[in-house]
């Protein structure tokens, strides 16, 4: 504001007019006025730095949805989950029908002072990401370490949690609590998931010797959960020493739970009382909780179910399927190349703009909405017509619970 005090000076200390001031200065007289106002009224407060902010902001968000926004990231981080501006946007969504979007979300916290800056963390550039396409296409397995607490809370025994998590979905196939985990139980494991979900085509684990005696030099040869895997014609994967990357998402699955158990308020006594909270949070987990990786923010069960299963014959040859995410338009449609010719399937128009996942084998195909994993059609493509209607009558049709 030096400008600003050369001006004032020349009108209220040397006495010129102000219209000669602003031809000199080369600056309009409504300028000079201005000037001369303010320092009259507010004296040497009027040479400070003055915000270039607008008086009114039109687009900003409203008190109560900061408010918001902040009390849903106090809940979440009390529950030891995930609390960042993706799961907030999920919950305000869903829980309260207001749709913010991450970034402002991320505005608000930092304005706040809620986010704590990383620079030295790598970005997500450098890290290799895969995933299995299906569901029971990979499962991983891995088990980590919780103490007990004693009555009087003090540490207790020292217990091992078991996790077989799916690789596309990221479902919590199986979580259980052990003194310790042996060779026999991973085994026993194993079955009770298969039992429930059928035989994945690939496992994939780190080199603990429950899991494989490749790395013990032969001996002993192949250990239990080796051989059911042989005999069941699943296809074996272990990571390299040294890169627990390679299992990233079932250890990222085992921080998150153990996070989780840290934030209750009353820490288990007992293997019985362990495994009880480990129910609780599986199922917060994949029917609750929104998952960043996934496409959507969906829940794991959501994806687990409403995608076709891999089998152990899928990992020999080329499967004849494939999967494609869309939207429906505005009349109601989606497209689909079939055999280099664009295809229109009709859904219907109470569903525009609804995300969808379409299933795709040979000539069938299956349309679910992929947040409610809801189907809303399942056809054979006729390949004779462009368009692939959808058989009800023309004119007007709503949507109800019977359609």
């Amino acid at each position: 504001m030096f400008k600003a005090r050369v001006i004032v000076a020349a009108v209220v200390l040397e006495g010129r007019s102000q219209s000669e001031v602003a031809r000199y200065y080369h600056i309009s007289q409504s300028t000079v006025s201005r000037y001369v106002a303010r320092f009259r009224h507010e004296g040497e407060e009027a040479f400070e730095p003055r915000s270039r902010r607008p008086k009114h902001s039109p687009n900003a968000i409203p008190p109560e949805t900061v408010d918001l926004i902040l009390l849903e990231r106090r809940r979440l981080i009390d529950q030891g989950l995930d609390a960042g501006p993706d799961t907030i946007a999920w919950h305000l969504l869903h829980n309260h029908q207001v749709h913010v979007s991450a970034t402002t979300i991320s505005r608000y916290l930092t304005r706040n002072h809620l986010v704590t800056p990383e620079p030295k963390k790598r970005p997500k550039t450098a890290y290799i990401r895969f995933q299995a396409e299906l569901p029971n296409q990979c499962w991983q397995a891995d088990f980590t370490h919780y103490p007990l607490t004693r009555p009087d809370g003090r540490p207790g025994h020292d217990t091992e949690i078991l996790t077989w998590l799916d690789d596309c979905s990221r479902y919590a196939l199986r979580v259980t609590a052990h003194l310790a985990v042996t060779g026999p139980l991973v085994l026993r494991s194993f079955r009770q998931a298969v039992e429930i979900y059928g035989i994945p085509s690939s496992t994939l684990t780190d080199n603990g010797n429950v899991f494989t005696t490749r790395l013990t030099g032969g001996k002993g040869g192949l250990n239990a959960l080796e051989t059911e895997l042989r005999g069941l014609g699943v296809q074996q994967k272990n990571s390299h020493p040294n890169h627990p990357t390679t299992c990233g998402k079932v250890e990222r699955f085992q921080q998150t739970l153990k996070s989780w158990l840290r934030a209750q308020p009353f820490q288990p006594t007992s293997l019985e009382q362990l495994q009880a909270l480990l129910d609780t949070f599986v199922s917060l987990y994949n029917h609750q909780r929104p998952h960043r990786s996934l496409p959507h923010r969906a829940t794991p069960a959501v994806t687990y179910h409403t995608l076709p299963k891999a089998s152990p014959a899928d990992h020999h040859g080329d499967p004849h399927w494939r999967i494609r995410h869309d939207i429906i338009d505005d009349t109601g449609s989606v497209t689909l190349r079939i055999a280099g010719r664009l295809l229109h399937i009709g859904v219907g128009r109470p569903y525009a703009r609804t995300h969808v996942v379409l299933l795709v084998y040979d000539l069938d195909v299956r349309v679910i909405d992929v947040h409610t994993g809801e189907l809303l059609r399942a056809l054979t493509l006729d390949l004779s017509h462009t368009y692939q209607g959808t058989g009800r009558p023309p004119g007007p049709w709503r949507r109800t619970p019977d359609n």
